[in-house]
């Protein structure tokens, strides 16, 4: 077995916490649990594009069975040309589409100037795969009094990941939810997209006790490999799953945002209902 790093990430680290030397800490984000007894599953788009849109994906979700809402309103872009989302109108639609279903609401801060923003609008603050090692904005979410959710970057080790997620506990928040989105494969490859880092999920349990997300919507980049996706990330031992939904029948080509990776609720209805039979198949501990 390998040896931790744990006087890396202290806070974080199970060996280090007695009191955790088990189980998983659960976590309650707008009053749903995570790292409880059964995954938990965030859906909605990637980003807020329109209320029409917010507001239909948002019920639709609901209906489907999600428990938190998923919405970008300020956008990482590779191209400075792409969509950048809608900023403080974003998060106000997405605040009162979650107001209106019910549901916590889950959205990015980018910087540490959008901390206080975003913190008035969402139950759970994001912090994108390109902002893993943005050590001031984790500083800042330390302070924020908000669940973070802490995306792994697409090339950072897991120890890298633990040692991002302290700078936040570091700072006195340990509701700390660490969501693998995928690591990138070798650029000389012929698919040089990314691929979800399953192990990853197992030894993160071993070393922590922070529950663990899992993204197969980045992770596989494809609508048609997302439900095979969930299913291993439920059997691999995840606490959740956080999945690009957008409105049925919903056109792709008009969409501003990774237009390849969303699925419809009916999808998302589906992978919901095979969540308790994938556990019953390969239950793991909690």
């Amino acid at each position: 077995m390998k040896k931790s790093n744990s006087r890396l990430y202290r806070l974080v680290a199970r060996e280090s916490r007695p009191e955790w030397a088990q189980g998983t800490r659960a976590i309650r984000a707008g009053g749903v649990e995570v790292g409880g007894d059964r995954p938990v599953v965030i859906a909605g788009p990637c980003a807020v594009e329109s209320r029409m849109q917010i507001m239909e994906t948002a019920h639709a979700v609901k209906e489907a069975g999600a428990d938190m809402l998923r919405g970008g309103a300020f956008k990482p872009r590779t191209s400075p040309y792409d969509f950048q989302g809608m900023g403080e109108e974003g998060l106000e639609l997405l605040a009162e589409a979650g107001a209106e279903t019910g549901l916590p609401v889950v959205t990015e801060a980018l910087d540490v100037r959008h901390v206080g923003l975003v913190s008035k609008y969402a139950d759970v603050i994001q912090v994108g795969t390109r902002n893993m090692h943005h050590f001031p904005l984790l500083k800042e979410l330390g302070k924020a009094g908000k669940p973070v959710l802490l995306k792994r970057g697409f090339g950072a080790t897991v120890n890298e990941w633990l040692c991002a997620a302290e700078y936040v506990a570091l700072g006195g928040n340990e509701d700390i939810m660490l969501c693998e989105r995928g690591v990138r494969r070798n650029p000389d490859a012929p698919d040089a997209g990314l691929k979800i880092d399953f192990g990853a999920i197992a030894e993160v349990r071993r070393l922590s006790f922070l529950p663990v997300i899992v993204d197969p919507s980045h992770g596989t980049g494809d609508s048609e490999k997302v439900e095979s996706a969930c299913r291993k990330a439920v059997r691999s031992g995840a606490h959740g799953l956080i999945i690009e939904v957008m409105p049925e029948g919903w056109d792709r080509s008009a969409v501003k945002c990774d237009p390849e990776q969303f699925i419809y609720p009916s999808a998302l209805r589906k992978i919901i209902e095979g969540i308790g039979r994938w556990r019953k198949s390969d239950p793991r501990p909690a």
